[in-house]
């Protein structure tokens, strides 16, 4: 087991990473557990339009948008650090990955309750 300052930064980059990964899985797997009925009812009802892509499926763009800039920030972290031109550009990554996801979050949450509405009459 790795001791010393060395060690300890080492094992605390690798529960960051297993925590990030775990995190990752559950913003995946949270939209079909909360929405997989209203998911299929939109799915059912597919078609190429642009009102369709942008009124109906932006919930679930918006979010796979954002879990597209968390996969991007977990690629860079696991470059190596020793690089020429190794940075940190996954701030900004990191923070436009959050804003998609809870906007598409939020936005899923008003198309279920806009359904659910709608199914009851």
């Amino acid at each position: 087991m790795a001791t010393g300052p060395l060690g300890r930064e080492q094992l605390s980059r690798r529960r960051a990473r297993r925590v990030g990964a775990a995190g990752f899985a559950c913003a995946l797997a949270l939209p079909f557990a909360l929405w997989h009925r209203v998911m299929g009812d939109i799915a059912s009802e597919a078609r190429i339009d642009l009102r369709y892509v942008l009124m109906e499926c932006a919930p679930w763009l918006l979010m796979g948008l954002g879990l597209a800039c968390f996969a991007y920030v977990m690629v860079l972290d696991r470059r190596d650090r020793d690089r020429r031109f190794y940075g940190q550009p996954t701030r900004a990554w990191f923070a436009w990955g959050v804003t998609l996801y809870l906007l598409g979050f939020g936005l899923a949450t008003q198309v279920a309750q806009m359904a659910g509405s709608f199914s009851a009459y």
